[in-house]
């Protein structure tokens, strides 16, 4: 529109004056509206490439993003399994902890009573037996552990 209106004055001009000093006027002007021209397509293609870059820029870091983020869920899911194992496994030597201070007790409440001597086998019997388990166990050395060093 702008180079319309610069053309139609400067045919005006040059039906006006006829003179040789207003037609370069004329042809700076158009040669100035034409250089304006190319560089302004010069400067929007430029535009149009620097957005283009930022765009390239910003779809690598999404694809990185995502990339990074499938590795941490796949390394939250790995740690997910390993404690649902770990607090499965904990759970079972609970109960074999809660068991064995059960026997241990057990065993306690048994030895406590051989010792007294007095119940349903007679002090013969209990003496015979505490013998026997006093072998074995120097036989069959044990580690000797109390109900309350199992607990936590």
């Amino acid at each position: 529109m702008g180079s319309l209106n610069g053309n139609s004055s400067g045919s005006s001009l040059l039906q006006n004056s006829g003179s040789e000093e207003d037609l370069q006027k004329l042809m700076m002007m158009d040669q100035r509206k034409r250089k304006r021209m190319i560089s302004n397509r010069e400067s929007a293609r430029r535009s149009r490439m620097k957005k283009q870059n930022q765009l390239d820029d910003l779809t690598a870091q999404l694809a990185h993003f995502r990339s990074e983020k499938n590795h941490i869920v796949s390394s939250i899911n790995v740690n997910t399994q390993l404690c649902l194992n770990m607090e499965s496994e904990n759970l079972i030597l609970r109960a074999q902890v809660a068991e064995l201070s059960n026997r241990l007790e057990s065993l306690n409440e048994i030895i406590s009573f051989m010792n007294c001597g007095s119940g349903w086998f007679g002090p013969e019997i209990a003496d015979g037996f505490m013998s026997n388990s006093l072998n074995y166990m120097y036989l069959n050395p044990h580690i000797m552990a109390s109900a309350e060093m199992l607990q936590y």
